[in-house]
């Protein structure tokens, strides 16, 4: 059986591959950055944006969720080369009304890449697409709402509903949202964390207790080692690195777990100092260990196993504060080093000299992001970073912990609001004692069990707060085929993407406020929070005159949604909280385990820290009331012969699905997005040639292939045996069931695939839709409007 995935607008002649791949990251990103903000926004307007990004008084990047410094330490430009791209994607003067839609048939629209979307600017009205509709058309909010209330209203269950939410989305929102889905009656609330993750709020929340980050902002500053697994920083969370300079400076080691050696991890030219702008810059790794596509959780076993040889445990920590340790010590005793360098690709030389620096340190910080967890075995390997901690008492103490680096600004605070398929029951049952009624308590869809319920016609109703769901998941057709057999899609958006144009049988766009806005809902400034990767909460506030009159917020909409739906059912005040945020604040205080006092508490500068048990009082509230050390097999994952390890990951000009431009500055790419980077050593053995035409076929165990057509092949430094391609071009090649084990994740980062020559098949292999003519989709159209540099290859 093969699958294919359809290929947009491709064409590869004017891509370029220019070398310094690892040239130093920092100055040049704000200039690329301030170049593209006044080209979009103007130079008014930039500086007010700019000027108000995560500042106390301003509002919180719409980027990922690296934490802000204290107030009185942050800099005038307390903003990145991504952040500043960000603010640019939303307050751009590009303008998508009705017009536009009048313009483009969805024929049209599903013809263009997901970059020529994004580039049309910021949505004015809602939009509706009617059942048999060729076009979008406008339609009034009430005229909206009214329509969602019916389509779930005429559902046989609530369970037929799916409502999912962006990790964008504030926490008033994200309350609000919650708090409507279950008084409807589901807990179908996936959310992108299944996306990304999952895999560490399970494995955490199994060993320590709670799926957070265990370290505070400083406590980077002041640790002697920090290692950072399976993360690109200079590319996802840029401003990560002046507090790695900041450590550096403080006499920080740095060790850099990854296939690719990524050019945030080589040097950092930081533009806040001059040392940055007109000097050599910061270096930043002092060891790169390349490790094999998959071999973390082995590594992680190795470094352990030789630290416990070399007596170097933490015995008071040990013995005072865990569970499990004999047993897995003795599993680590018994190791099979074959099987770790075999996994690993690396040698025990290069294993011992991380040893030597983990040995050499008393406080070491642990940094992990996607490329750990976005596996079969991610859960595993988050459990055993854990392990690593616990052995040398690295969690609960200054300058030490664990630190899962969330990629979206306020992922972790929906989670903390409740946005949960799985919430606990503690939750619930203080939901019900605040507003008297019974949530459900059965689960929920999670990402990856909504697209099979679509798929299989048990869910018909799909509601996205934010995010651009189809974009994001693996198996593009399978989810793209699922999504249309809705019987309604709603996508509360600020700007055009994939998943406005696979529609279900009637479609809604609802555009929303962006977060640099002004909110005057209900006649009054507004303000929300947000929840950042080290559990501090604070406020945001946007000083722009919104994009248009019809915007509405994301509380403005699900508060009115509730009203159309479920009205005064339960006697929960939509209109009150429609209203006045604050009244949401005070009931999340109630709720929401931390968060007495929470609207006062936001009040204070820069927020307040929610409590974090492991890193407070070194206390676990696991099922052993103690961190729990656990035993994982060693595993090599097999690879045939002539085959290869894909990763899929981000380019330099991307932030999740949004595509900012074509151009990956750290990597050498320009001007194209499929290519596909293999070891100059792999290219000769499987007979390709540097800048060949291929196509990429993934195998799966069932006999099963999917294929995603057209890319160029790029020479690169990484594992022989590994390659690496950017999503969302490449979830096509990832089955629904290909997930992480315990999490449910899907496993983005370790697919076998062959690269074939573009055009060749196997017999009963399926052409891939699109390339009759040699040009995806039978069209460019990434040449119309604004004077966008043509995507020549997504």
């Amino acid at each position: 059986m093969s699958r294919k995935a359809p290929s947009k607008d491709i064409d590869e002649r004017d891509l370029e591959v220019e070398g310094s791949a690892h040239a130093a990251a920092g100055v040049t990103a704000v200039a690329v950055s301030m170049k593209r903000a006044v080209e979009q926004m103007g130079v008014r307007r930039t500086a007010q944006t700019l000027l108000k990004l995560n500042q106390t008084d301003g509002f919180d990047c719409q980027g990922c969720a690296w934490p802000d410094p204290s107030p009185e330490h942050r800099h005038t430009a307390e903003f990145c080369e991504n952040g500043a791209k960000a603010v640019t994607e939303e307050a751009t003067l590009r303008r998508v009304g009705p017009e536009f839609f009048a313009e483009h048939s969805m024929a049209d629209l599903a013809d263009k890449s997901d970059y020529w979307l994004g580039q049309q600017g910021r949505i004015t009205e809602p939009m509706v697409l009617r059942a048999g509709g060729t076009h979008y058309e406008p339609i009034s909010w009430d005229g909206a709402f009214e329509l969602i209330g019916r389509h779930l209203n005429g559902l046989d269950s609530p369970e037929q509903a799916v409502f999912y939410t962006s990790g964008k989305t504030s926490n008033e929102a994200a309350f609000a949202y919650q708090l409507f889905v279950r008084a409807f009656g589901t807990n179908n609330l996936p959310d992108c964390s299944n996306m990304c993750h999952e895999s560490t709020s399970v494995g955490l929340a199994e060993v320590i207790g709670i799926g957070k980050a265990s370290v505070s902002f400083d406590d980077v500053h002041e640790a002697e080692l920090i290692i950072i697994a399976g993360q690109n920083p200079g590319t996802n969370h840029p401003r990560m690195l002046t507090s790695l300079e900041a450590a550096k400076k403080n006499g920080a080691k740095i060790i850099a777990i990854n296939p690719l050696k990524e050019a945030g991890l080589v040097r950092f030219k930081n533009p806040q100092n001059p040392r940055g702008v007109v000097g050599s810059g910061t270096a930043m790794a002092d060891l790169h260990l390349p490790v094999r596509i998959n071999g973390d959780l082995a590594l992680f076993q190795a470094l352990s196993a030789l630290l416990l040889e070399g007596g170097h445990v933490d015995r008071d920590f040990v013995d005072t504060y865990t569970y499990g340790f004999e047993a897995w010590a003795e599993h680590l005793r018994a190791l099979d080093w074959d099987l770790v360098l075999r996994s690993t690709g690396l040698t025990r030389a290069q294993i011992e000299e991380a040893a030597a620096m983990l040995a050499a340190s008393k406080k070491t910080v642990i940094c992990w992001a996607m490329g750990i967890t976005q596996h079969r075995n991610g859960v595993a390997t988050v459990k055993e970073i854990a392990n690593l901690a616990f052995l040398q008492g690295n969690i609960g103490k200054p300058g030490a912990g664990l630190f899962p680096v969330r990629g979206h600004s306020n992922v972790q605070g929906d989670r903390t609001m409740g946005i949960w398929e799985r919430p606990p029951g503690h939750f619930l049952d203080s939901l019900h004692s605040e507003f008297g009624f019974d949530p459900p308590r059965e689960h929920g869809f999670d990402a990856v069990a909504a697209v099979k319920a679509f798929r299989d016609g048990e869910a018909r109703v799909f509601f996205g707060l934010g995010g651009n769901f189809v974009s994001a998941m693996s198996d593009t057709t399978v989810t793209e085929d699922a999504l249309r057999r809705a019987d309604l899609t709603v996508h509360v958006s600020t700007k055009p993407n994939r998943s406005h144009v696979v529609h279900g049988r009637e479609a809604l766009i609802l555009p929303a406020l962006g977060r640099s806005e002004k909110d005057l809902t209900g006649g009054r400034p507004q303000r929300v929070t947000v929840e950042d990767s080290v559990c501090a909460v604070h406020s945001s506030q946007g000083p722009l005159k919104p994009a248009s009159p019809h915007l509405r917020s994301e509380v403005d909409i699900v508060c009115s949604m509730a009203l159309a739906t479920i009205g005064d059912r339960h006697g929960i005040p939509w209109a009150a909280f429609r209203d006045d945020y604050t009244e949401i604040r005070r009931r999340i205080a109630r709720v929401v385990p931390g968060c007495a006092g929470y609207d006062e508490k936001v009040d204070q500068p820069g927020g307040f820290v929610l409590p974090h048990p492991p890193r407070d009082t070194r206390t676990f509230p696991t099922e052993k009331d103690l961190a729990i050390f656990t035993v994982s097999p060693t595993e090599v994952l097999h690879v045939p012969e002539g085959r290869l390890l894909l990763q899929t990951m981000r380019s330099h000009d991307q932030f999740n699905t949004t595509i900012y431009g074509l151009d990956d500055r750290y990597r050498g790419i320009k001007n194209g997005r499929r290519v596909v980077f293999v070891n100059p050593d792999d290219i000769v053995s499987l007979g390709l040639q540097d800048g060949q035409l291929v196509d990429i076929v993934s195998e799966w165990e069932d006999g099963s292939e999917r294929l995603a057509p057209r890319f160029r092949v790029v020479p690169y430094d990484t594992p022989r045996g590994c390659t690496g391609a950017y999503y969302p071009e490449t979830n096509s090649l990832v089955p629904l069931d290909s997930k992480a084990e315990g999490s449910n994740q899907p496993a983005f980062k370790s697919v076998v695939v062959r690269l074939q020559r573009h055009g060749d098949q196997r017999p009963g292999q399926a052409r891939p839709e699109g390339e009759s003519n040699g040009v995806g989709g039978g069209g460019r159209g990434d040449e119309q409007k604004h004077h966008v540099e043509p995507d020549q290859l997504s």
